[in-house]
């Protein structure tokens, strides 16, 4: 790592003018900015006028010696690295100040190479502590990203859900159609966690079969399997510390079911071919657009691991239940793939709008977002026009079923009702209306579980 010595200040304090004059000869030779001080007194008015990055503080000064001085430093900035100087090479007053956070201590008469290795080594630590702190930055700026588009109230109680849980521990179910965008919840939950700054390892459980998904999951010795020419860490070692999140958990077989119960209760597992038990520490997010609950009824879905995992749940609207956010939506993929296309079509027409606010949208997000691509592609700067829209989208009629008032609503609470598993708290929040209320129209519809 490359060190530009004259970016970090040197301050240097001692009561010896002798010893102050020669380490402030030896840094500035070696490009430093230095300043001495005489005494504690002295040092606390001139970092009061500037900042600084390292303090080579001397043990033994009249008035207020070193161990006070570095108590004050620490108070009012605990990042400043202090080099403890002493011509006593006392073990004691050594851990005393270690326990106070010094960095290291050095006993007079001292090497000047061997000062100068110390500085850099203390300077390396300064230069990764701010590695540190930029690539959180950069972690808040890309999590900032992931957040859910919308202003319905739908996405609002979603995102209130979402801000609950995510301190906890606590295992998450998503529930919601294909496209709702169930990982995006899942790495919102995982953004605002403890675990932030960990991995999140996404798995598509339904896309693999049993053999593969356990490989996937728990990894695999070399020989375990004809193939298996090296050791592979599964994704519970990958995402130790962070958060794993399985995608269609309903789809996965009675033998995963019972391994994936036997983690998550011992936090243990052995890797396929393996016998050493690894310990891992994950937070599980799970999502699926099947019934759990009928699977468990029907024997297809083990009722232990059932409330092992259901311990919070979230349930997403269709997009056709919040097209208020449409605009939002149309406009946040607008941009996305003008940056990405570099083609300067920043806008689309009151009628194209139109045309995707009364589509029915049964690829919910998912499809508005391949929509938008695709009108991207074809459409040319600087509006999107009905024109650009895909075939199936601009001949569908964007006129409303006649269906009674009574009609619609009925079948939008009972959507509700099934979605959130006859939850009554839960679909009263989406619903937007209180426990008393829904009871009352579940009545009125005659509207069964």
């Amino acid at each position: 790592m490359e060190i530009k010595k004259d970016q970090y200040h040197l301050l240097i304090v001692d009561d010896e003018e002798s010893v102050r004059q020669s380490l402030h000869n030896w840094f500035l030779e070696d490009g430093y900015y230095v300043k001495t001080a005489k005494d504690a007194y002295e040092a606390l008015a001139i970092m009061e006028q500037e900042s600084w990055h390292l303090v080579l503080l001397d043990i033994k000064m009249p008035g207020m010696d070193g161990i006070e001085l570095q108590r004050k430093i620490k108070s009012f900035n605990k990042d400043i690295i202090i080099i403890i100087m002493t011509a006593f090479a006392s073990v004691e007053t050594a851990v005393k100040a270690l326990k106070q956070d010094a960095y290291d201590y050095i006993v007079k008469p001292f090497n000047p190479d061997d000062l100068s290795r110390l500085i850099r080594n203390a300077i390396k630590q300064i230069e990764l502590r701010s590695e540190n702190i930029q690539l959180r930055q950069k972690i808040n700026k890309l999590e900032q990203r992931d957040e859910l588009i919308g202003n319905s109230e739908q996405i609002k109680h979603v995102m209130n859900l979402v801000k609950t849980v995510a301190p906890s521990n606590s295992t998450v179910v998503i529930r919601g159609e294909s496209g709702t965008g169930k990982e995006l919840v899942a790495r919102a939950i995982h953004c605002h966690s403890n675990r932030r700054y960990h991995p999140i390892i996404p798995v598509n459980c339904g896309a693999l079969s049993e053999t593969l998904l356990e490989s996937e999951l728990f990894g695999h010795e070399k020989g375990a399997f004809t193939g298996a020419q090296s050791m592979r860490k599964g994704k519970f070692e990958l995402a130790d510390q962070g958060t794993l999140f399985l995608d269609e958990i309903g789809n996965i077989s009675q033998k995963m079911q019972m391994e994936l119960l036997r983690v998550l209760e011992t936090k243990q597992f052995t890797r396929v071919g393996g016998n050493q038990l690894i310990n891992v520490d994950i937070r599980l997010i799970c999502a699926t657009n099947y019934n759990l609950e009928k699977a468990v009824e029907e024997g297809n879905f083990r009722e232990d691991l059932y409330y092992r995992i259901n311990v919070f749940t979230i349930v997403l609207p269709p997009l056709r239940e919040r097209r208020s956010d449409i605009p939002l939506l149309a406009q946040h993929f607008i941009n996305k793939y003008s940056r990405a296309m570099n083609k300067a079509i920043t806008e689309i027409t009151p009628e194209a709008l139109n045309i995707l606010i009364h589509h029915e949208w049964p690829g919910n997000v998912r499809e508005l977002e391949n929509a938008i691509e695709r009108a991207m592609v074809v459409g040319k700067p600087p509006t999107i026009v009905p024109e650009n829209l895909p075939f199936q989208l601009t001949t569908r009629s964007s006129e409303p079923t006649l269906d009674t008032l009574d009609s619609v609503e009925k079948k939008h609470i009972s959507y509700v009702l099934s979605k959130s598993a006859w939850n009554i708290s839960q679909a009263a929040k989406i619903l937007n209306i209180d426990r008393v209320t829904l009871y009352n129209k579940i009545k009125k519809y005659g509207i069964q579980k």
